[in-house]
């Protein structure tokens, strides 16, 4: 839900900015880069881009679901929550 949290705010910042649809895409590390906002990113969210990208591909399928529960145990799991909260709130403030 992190990557759809992410996802959903910056396609908002694409069509408010550029005046167009966003294109249906997932790719958080792209939606930054078209959007401008990968050069202005602080480096903790630039980080969590890179962690959030791959887990959204790799929870869609159940090969890698197990996979995943391997290595999101609570700790990781509260860390990327609160990554995610942060830029949401950093994104919410570029949309004003």
């Amino acid at each position: 839900m992190c990557h759809q949290t992410i996802g959903k705010i910056l396609k908002a910042y694409w069509q408010l900015t550029l005046a167009t649809l966003p294109p249906k895409t997932h790719n958080l590390a792209f939606l930054f880069e078209k959007t401008g906002l990968l050069q202005t990113l602080p480096s903790p969210f630039s980080d969590l881009i890179d962690e959030l990208d791959p887990l959204n591909i790799q929870c869609r399928y159940p090969e890698y679901k197990e996979k995943i529960f391997r290595i999101m145990d609570e700790n990781y799991s509260l860390r990327i929550l609160s990554l995610t909260k942060d830029l949401f709130i950093w994104l919410k403030q570029k949309l004003s």
